[in-house]
């Protein structure tokens, strides 16, 4: 946790705060934090600063805020991305609001296992929960917004070309003939398949929709290792 995300019930005042369970915990086991000391901490979906501890107990940090900073800049990315194998959800999800995008769709494919749509991640309240792990990790306060699409075709057809309005549309797919763009400086909509890639159908129905069809090379990678490795290549999350 190097930021502490407020959320308007922790709030207990104008310029103060209380945090409970998980992150007071962090910052005492972890942080080894004492009465006195600063952390950052950021208001979600509002800026920054930093919260110094008035007063430690066992249920709680009571903090005096300071908000007298800009959140980062968000990724121009919108991201569609096959839905994961629930076991890598969790830190895909947390990689990609740690990476600044906020605007994420889940969508079906052929390869997406029914069982997958089944998973207790998808609820909102474990969306929030990894999403504001990313958020937290990053330092970032702008809550990313998650879709969720379980038909394919009525998602490329209808929903789509409105996501390809005025920016490029990519769709990472092993074996085409277009490497991906280097440091766009433009929104754009990444499409990212489920492992095994899209099936040919697919990839024709998101080309026809408006996409380009790229590659990374020649070496095929865990959704988990392309996430990162392809929107690093189109921006520089960093910046």
């Amino acid at each position: 946790m190097n930021l502490a995300l407020l959320s308007a019930g922790d709030l207990t005042g104008d310029n103060t705060a209380r945090l409970t369970g998980r992150r007071r915990d962090h910052l005492v086991t972890v942080l080894k934090a004492s009465e006195g000391d600063t952390l950052p901490v950021g208001l979600e979906d509002g800026p920054m600063g930093t919260g110094t501890i008035n007063r430690l107990t066992d249920e709680a940090a009571e903090l005096t805020l300071t908000i007298d900073q800009s959140a980062p800049a968000p990724l121009p990315l919108t991201l569609v991305l096959a839905m994961p194998r629930p076991k890598m959800f969790r830190r895909v999800l947390q990689t990609v609001a740690s990476l600044g995008i906020k605007d994420i769709w889940l969508i079906n494919s052929y390869k997406v296992e029914k069982s997958f749509w089944q998973t207790p991640w998808l609820q909102p309240e474990h969306l929030r929960e990894n999403l504001v792990l990313g958020l937290e990790q990053a330092m970032d306060t702008a809550m990313p917004r998650v879709h969720i699409r379980q038909r394919f075709k009525p998602f490329v057809e209808d929903e789509l070309p409105a996501l390809l309005a005025d920016r490029p549309g990519l769709v990472a797919h092993p074996g085409t003939s277009t490497p991906c763009p280097v440091n766009l400086n433009r929104p754009a909509t990444l499409c990212i398949g489920p492992e095994g890639g899209f099936i040919p159908y697919e990839v024709t129905k998101l080309v026809e929709a408006g996409c380009q069809d790229i590659h990374l090379g020649p070496r095929i990678l865990r959704v988990e290792t392309a996430v990162p490795v392809l929107v690093s290549r189109l921006y520089d999350p960093c910046q």
